[in-house]
């Protein structure tokens, strides 16, 4: 069976003039092993994972039919000078992998925010909404939840666009939209948007399918491997306090509390109430929680604030809604997230 070879993108500030260019990461499946091989500005490192009986089975039809269908890759960023391909537009550079990785080299996928920013501070430009009204679909994560992004699509409205709402099918995802990080539930996304591609190019259906199959493949390994890891954290050590109410669907995913949060709120707007931050103080101490998680941009002042008092340590720089340099796609943020709490509650 020859290697086939599967493209990720990575969006990026340009440090120079402002601008957004992409790096390009290959996913080599082989025999059963699936393989990732990031490909970052001229440096290569190579991680391997060994497929369990289950997903070789899984993998082997599906990647079989990627490679009779052509295979698929990616593109990063605008669409190149002279890309006729149908462009899509998401919300989320975590999120423009994962379409990316449905979509394959027939569309060229790109994320309206930067690495390393918060969708909840999100400023459209006017660049931003000639790039919505020029592509075929726009991909979200949660319709309704984001009033800036939601006049940009209501501005497009009755243009030849698909908006895509990656979450729909998942309950309540309206409420808490960090649907994400839970990879089984990503699944979801990954059938909608394989369907509604399906939809706009009718002629690449089969391969959508099976690019949609391969990368479940993907995130059923990813999972495992999460299981593992946590696994190696005692039981009465799996609590987590956080910037805000952001790792819900990973603790119920994985056996975590949830022990409290510095800003109460699924946004992380607004400021807690001195009331407030007293009763998670006393929370941290009762519970023995070991730490306080940030994301990646979170202010840490206050964070440190309740730290200094209960006695724990601060966890910063999270990747929560966004991918990051040390980890260009969705599977690596995952993986670097984990990494992190890990380490910190062991």
């Amino acid at each position: 069976m020859r290697p086939v070879l599967r493209s990720v993108v990575k969006t990026q500030d340009d440090k120079s003039g402002g601008g957004r260019d992409g790096a390009k990461g290959l996913y080599v499946v082989l025999r059963g092993r699936v393989i990732h091989h990031r490909i970052d500005r001229g440096s290569a490192r190579v991680r391997r994972s060994r497929a369990t009986p289950t997903l070789v089975l899984l993998c082997a039809v599906a990647l079989t039919m990627l490679s009779l269908t052509g295979g698929c890759g990616g593109a990063s960023g605008d669409s190149a000078a002279g890309d006729d391909r149908p462009a899509v537009v998401t919300d989320t550079t975590f999120l423009a992998d994962i379409v990316q990785n449905v979509a394959g080299e027939r569309m060229a996928v790109s994320a309206l925010l930067p690495v390393g920013s918060d969708p909840h501070s999100f400023e459209p430009t006017p660049q931003d909404a000639k790039r919505i009204a020029k592509s075929s679909a726009v991909v979200i994560n949660v319709l309704g939840l984001e009033p800036q992004l939601d006049g940009l699509l209501a501005d497009v409205a009755g243009a030849d666009v698909q908006v895509i709402e990656a979450a729909a099918g998942v309950v309540g995802a309206s409420e808490d939209p960090h649907v994400w990080l839970d990879p089984i539930l990503v699944m979801t996304y990954v059938e909608n948007i394989a369907r509604k591609l399906s939809e706009i190019d009718p002629i690449g259906g089969e391969d959508y399918r099976a690019n949609a199959e391969a990368y479940r493949c993907e995130l059923q390994e990813l999972d495992r491997w999460i299981v593992e890891r946590v696994a190696t954290v005692p039981v009465e050590r799996k609590l987590l306090v956080t910037n805000h109410d952001s790792l819900g669907y990973f603790a119920g995913r994985y056996g975590f509390k949830v022990v409290g949060k510095v800003f109460p709120t699924v946004s992380g707007q607004g400021a807690p109430s001195a009331q407030q931050i007293a009763s998670l103080v006393r929370e941290i101490e009762y519970t023995g929680a070991p730490a306080i998680f940030l994301e990646t941009g979170a202010n840490v002042d206050l964070a440190a604030q309740i730290a200094k008092e209960s006695g724990v340590t601060v966890v910063t720089d999270l990747y929560i809604a966004s991918v990051g340099e040390d980890a260009p796609t969705y599977l690596d943020m995952m993986r670097r997230n984990v990494e992190m709490i890990v380490k910190a509650l062991r």
